[in-house]
């Protein structure tokens, strides 16, 4: 359950987020995909989960575009309606079909929530980040589920605005944290 906190400043930082035009969004979308692709970890791990980003969110078109051109093998969530995230492979912008909730997702195969599991490193969305790595998410819990199943070695980077790294996020039990963000101005940062 959310908290009131978390309510209210999911509302302010959504707002904010409408006054940010597509130019903002697509220079955010290049410094976010220099900065991820000068990480080994991301360019040479093999595997990396992502998702494919709407609206005026942080750009990561860009990022999964140039990660697949250079040979990373990259997995983009496949919604459920239990909230979970099945995986599956991105094959270039002609393999992702809009959903009923205006997301872009892959059609090939899915390779089940435990996909995650094998990767190198999970970039995954936020609304915040705090400096203790708590991030909020749209409230869905989809991202925490995920975070829950990552494997020992695989690195977590969450993709906001600089404005949106904050001293405090509202924490439950259920959230996880990210060892890290990546910002437009400041690149990435971990905890």
């Amino acid at each position: 359950m959310d908290t009131e906190a978390k309510r209210d400043m999911r509302r302010r930082i959504t707002a904010a987020r409408r006054t940010v035009s597509e130019e903002q969004v697509a220079k955010a979308g290049s410094a976010i995909r220099d900065a991820l692709t000068a990480l080994p970890s991301l360019t040479m791990g093999g595997t990396v989960a992502a998702y494919y980003s709407v609206g005026t969110e942080p750009d990561t078109r860009k990022l999964i575009t140039t990660l697949w051109k250079q040979g990373t093998y990259v997995l983009l969530p496949i919604y459920q309606p239990n909230g979970d995230l099945d995986w599956a492979g991105y094959d270039g912008p002609d393999s992702l079909v809009r959903t009923d909730q205006g997301l872009l997702e892959p059609t090939g195969h899915r390779y089940g929530l435990d996909a995650v599991r094998r990767c190198a490193a999970v970039v995954c969305p936020a609304l915040a980040v705090d400096q203790q790595g708590v991030r909020l998410g749209r409230g869905a819990g989809c991202y925490d589920r995920t975070l829950d199943r990552i494997g020992p070695n695989t690195r977590t980077v969450a993709v906001i605005y600089d404005t949106e790294l904050v001293a405090a996020v509202p924490a439950e039990s259920h959230d996880r944290p990210v060892q890290g963000v990546v910002t437009p101005e400041r690149g990435v940062h971990w905890f």
